[in-house]
């Protein structure tokens, strides 16, 4: 089993990286574009050290190494706010990134298996029962729903986006009427993909058109999306999530370093 090993809280974990690693190697074709500019130890002298004065003073003539990088707060692994879905949400005002409490990010996780689905499926309110049902849990107030769709396995290839089944808005309904501030899923977005929706709103049916979004403009919400490694957690609850978004001031979104901690059985 992968993940890192150490004493925490009293106690030997293993923690498990359920991050995407964002890297230039997928830019070309994310649909939110992303760049990433390598500034190396001999060149950040040159440009720090000329705007300083300093370019003889470093040693060996090496300084810090740096990254500029352009990006989207939805792109890689981020944690969407009630303010993306909509401007309100319940009929107030819709909080953002740096408004939403830390307990929705710190909590039990909680993974349901949806891999048999197919892509462009619906996963529904009954599925999700069923699956509850199958691993034995009731879900509790701020539970982390993790939904494991086996979608990002080909977030390196092009075309990822439109590659996994989907939350329905009556999946979301339950599970945030259930008392669930935070779902995740592995895949590039937590409904179905765009050109499955697309083409059935086009033939007549607008209604389930981003409809698990639009469900947060009627109860809040938050979601992780592109998570990875899914398949490396032991079992389906008995662990924990830690999902801290990155604080932007009014942002509909943020990045998280997403990570589950489990017993340590050596």
């Amino acid at each position: 089993m992968s993940g890192e090993r150490f004493a925490f809280g009293g106690r030997d974990v293993r923690v498990i990286d359920l991050s995407r690693r964002l890297s230039n190697a997928t830019a070309g074709f994310e649909p939110n574009p992303h760049s990433i500019t390598y500034v190396d130890h001999a060149e950040s002298v040159r440009q720090i050290g000329a705007r300083l004065g300093s370019e003889d003073l470093w040693r060996d003539g090496l300084g810090g190494a740096a990254e500029t990088v352009e990006l989207t707060t939805h792109s890689g692994t981020h944690v969407d706010a009630p303010y993306h879905y909509g401007p309100l949400s319940g009929g107030a005002p819709a909080r953002r990134v740096d408004q939403l409490p830390l307990r929705w990010f710190m909590g039990p996780g909680v993974l349901l298996d949806f891999t048999a689905k197919p892509v462009g499926a619906g996963i529904d309110a009954d599925d999700v029962r069923a699956e509850l049902a199958r691993i034995g849990h009731v879900l509790s107030p701020y539970d982390i729903v993790l939904l494991h769709t086996g979608a990002s396995v080909g977030f390196a290839e092009p075309g990822y986006p439109n590659r996994q089944p989907g939350l329905r808005r009556s999946a979301t309904q339950l599970l945030v009427e259930a008392g669930v501030r935070l779902i995740g899923i592995d895949a590039w977005g937590l409904d179905r993909p765009f050109d499955v929706m697309v083409a059935e709103a086009r033939s007549g049916d607008r209604e389930q058109f981003w409809e698990s979004h639009y469900f947060g403009t009627e109860q809040e919400y938050a979601q992780i999306e592109q998570l990875c490694h899914l398949d490396r957690l032991p079992a389906p609850t008995g662990f924990l999530v830690l999902a801290l978004p990155v604080l932007i001031a009014d942002a509909s979104a943020s990045w998280s370093r997403v990570v589950a901690i489990v017993d340590d059985e050596r």
